[in-house]
Parts: C-alpha cells; structure tokens; sequence
C-alpha cells in the first residue's frame, strides 16, 4: 500500500466533521491528537462514541491470518465491511491477498491508499466505472483486478465499455453462480454459466480466470446446503477447466472464490478437495466482518463456534452513550440512536455501566427500541441506573457500524486511545 497516502491521513485537521472527539480537540491534527494519548473517559470525549479495541483488533487479525494459512487458503477479507485503508494495510500486513470490494467507489478509494489487489464481489456494467479501471489497469501493470460476470448482456455491456476505452489490458472475470433460486445475484444453471463463459471468451477486453459465490445467500443455510452449493463451486471449475477455458489465457492460477464471514469452515472444507486442475488454483476467502466482529449476529454465526479449537473471534466494538432521562423505574433513554448504532439485525446490547470512574455489569438493562437519536432502555428492579452515567452497548453487523463513524478511536484496554480509524462511505 501507499506509505505516504497512508500517513496522509494524520494530517487531517480534526473539527465538527468529526463525531464523539472532545470539542478542545478542534484545529488539531489527528496525528497530534492521537499523540496526546486521551483517555476515552476521562478527557472530552462526548457521547455518544464509538470505541474500536485496540487488543482484540489485533488479535482478530491474527486468528484470521492464522486461520487461511493453516487450511491453505488466499485471503481477500471483505473490506466493504470497514471502508478504512489503515485496516486494509493492517489486513495485508497479517497475510491477505489483497482487498475484495463491492462498488466502483470503493476500488477507487483502495486505489488511493495503493491497494494492488482487488476482487470486486459485485457485476460491473457501468461504462463510466470501466474506463477508470481501464485506465488504471493500463498505467500500472502491478494492479490486478477481477469481477464478477453472470450474464451475456452484462459481458457484451463490458466489452462495448472496455473497447470504446481502448483497454489494452484485459480485464479479468469471474462467473458468478448463484446460490440458488431466490438467491441474489449469479448464474442460476449450469448451461447458463457455459453461455456466459463462451460470452466471455468472445470478447477481447475481458479474461475468464475463474468462478466465485457467496454461499451465504443460500436459501434456508445450512451445513449440507453450503456444501452442496460450495460443491456445485468447484466442479464448475473443475468443468471448465476439463472444457479448455481457460487454456490460452496465459493463466498462471484459476480463481475459485467464495466465502462470507458465517460459513467459511465449509468453504475451507470444500475447498480442500478441489482437484488437481491444469494449472494452480487460488483458493481465495473472502470473509470481511471478523475485523470488529460483533456481538450479536456473526457472534451467534461465526464458524468458531462450529469448530472451537479453531479458536475464538472477539467483538471489538463498543458505542458508549449517556443517559439523558430517566423518567420512571422501568424506563431510561440514552443518547445514542439510529445515527450511530447499527440496527438493521439486531438491536444494541447494554453491556456495562460506568459511573464515577467505576465499570459494573448492565445488570437489569434491556435496548428495546432506537429513535433517531435516542435509545430507549427497559430497566429492571435490579438496575442500577442514574442521568448522566455513560452505558457500554454491544453492537450487531459491524458492516452498519463502521459507515455512522467517519473517525473511529482505537482504544487500549485502560481507555486509552492510541490511534483514530478514517473509514470512507
């Protein structure tokens, strides 16, 4: 990645942009912020604020390094998930392959921080999007860049795009196959996938030099279903491959790609059967969300659970809030909502209360509902709770956590902040 554009990010001028940083913070880089080495709780902070941990970001990292090693896989970590480039380096640091995105606007943001790799989990049919990666495939022969295809009008729409950009780098593809019927996007049939493979090689802009999904958009998921799918994967390749499509591409390795972050044992598993094919293959995960994790639903999903002596993910997010009111015995509101929490599976989780500088169980504390900019908390007989204590909330899906907080604090253990995470939405 790009040292310098990375380094950049320190001389960005902390201000009102800036949710959650103490208001004395103004006019100060968040290089020189980041030296003073605030304390969370004890100097400006404002809640409501999120809080990534700095220990189980890391050892997040690691488990997951350690995971694609040991059973052989490349690893492209979904980076949709945070949108932040210090997290890609990071990633790419601990081992991974390169970047897997999902929108053109988000390549062009990987580009800028000098991201030499990137899967686009995603159909690419905009003629605009295609001459910038043209041009960037054309001006740096060390950018690689793969996609999806699945479907004929798509590949002719590409082709047409590519060609009117006069590429001279072919750009390389993917056919995506569905996970079944009702499943978002991908080829539905196996004879489909031949049609859009012959598509493909029909037209001189474009490279097929693999196949992918994402099996967790299999209907009614479940650890026979994934595999039958992840299986289906695999001998797509494999017929390819037996058919010559991809002899004369000048392959050195055939993608084959799959992997979110509840189901990736199975795609280990399978994966680890794929047969000796013409040339080497690039088993390539493609699991984002273990960064933060969370703590609701990949917390109940991760594989870890499946197979515990793999290890064990930690949830690295905390959004602490304040209580603002609190008008009755069985009712509180804080002052975080929809603006900041993400909500769209799960609700927040109250986790701990901390007052006067003293850190104790949300015993009794339930988030039933999330207003704009409000949460409401159903309080027990055994809830300790007064206005202006700060409450500790667990959060679900950490894809909608990261797109509310453009400058995240990175926090030791003792509150102390060491860094600030830049992610752009």
């Amino acid at each position: 990645m790009d040292a310098e554009a990375l380094a950049g990010l320190a001389g960005e001028r902390v201000d009102h942009r800036f949710k959650g940083l103490p208001p004395d913070a103004d006019g100060l880089t968040v290089g020189e912020l980041a030296a003073q080495r605030r304390n969370l709780f004890t100097d400006g902070f404002t809640t409501p604020v999120l809080a990534l941990s700095a220990e189980r970001l890391e050892h997040n990292l690691k488990l997951m390094e350690t995971y694609a090693a040991r059973h052989g896989l490349a690893f492209a970590p979904h980076g949709k998930t945070s949108m932040a480039p210090q997290l890609f380096h990071r990633q790419i640091e601990h081992g991974a392959w390169g970047i897997t995105l999902a929108v053109p606007h988000q390549v062009r943001v990987a580009r800028a921080f000098g991201v030499r790799r990137v899967f686009l989990a995603n159909e690419l049919v905009d003629a605009a999007a295609l001459r910038w990666i043209s041009a960037q495939l054309d001006a740096d022969p060390d950018f690689r860049f793969l996609c999806y295809v699945d479907s004929v009008r798509g590949v002719e729409l590409m082709d047409a795009a590519l060609t009117g950009a006069g590429a001279s780098r072919p750009l390389d593809v993917v056919v995506e196959l569905a996970a079944g019927e009702g499943a978002r996007t991908g080829v539905r049939t196996e004879a489909e996938c031949t049609a859009v493979a012959d598509a493909v090689a029909g037209a001189r802009t474009l490279r097929l030099v693999g196949v992918a999904g994402y099996e967790g958009e299999v209907p009614a998921a479940d650890p026979e279903r994934v595999r039958a799918y992840l299986r289906r994967l695999v001998a797509l390749a494999a017929g390819f491959d037996k058919e010559g499509r991809f002899a004369g591409a000048g392959l050195d390795e055939i993608v084959v790609s799959a992997g979110g972050s509840a189901w990736f044992d199975a795609v280990a598993d399978v994966f680890a059967g794929i047969p000796e094919l013409s040339v080497p293959v690039l088993k390539l995960l493609r699991s984002g969300a273990y960064v933060s994790h969370d703590d609701g639903h990949y917390r109940e999903l991760t594989p870890f659970n499946r197979v515990p002596e793999e290890g064990a993910l930690e949830p690295a997010f905390r959004l602490w809030t304040q209580v603002v009111s609190r008008p009755s015995a069985e009712q509180a509101f804080a002052n975080a909502g929809k603006r900041d929490a993400a909500y769209d599976l799960h609700l927040p989780f109250a986790q701990v209360v901390r007052r006067d500088g003293t850190e104790r169980p949300a015993t009794g504390i339930e988030v039933t509902a999330l207003s704009d900019q409000h949460a409401w908390l159903r309080t027990g007989p055994d809830a300790d709770l007064e206005a202006g204590d700060w409450v500790g909330l667990g959060l679900s899906h950490p894809c909608t956590s990261f797109d509310k907080w453009p400058l995240i604090p990175l926090v030791r253990a003792d509150g102390t902040v060491v860094d600030y995470i830049r992610t752009y939405f």
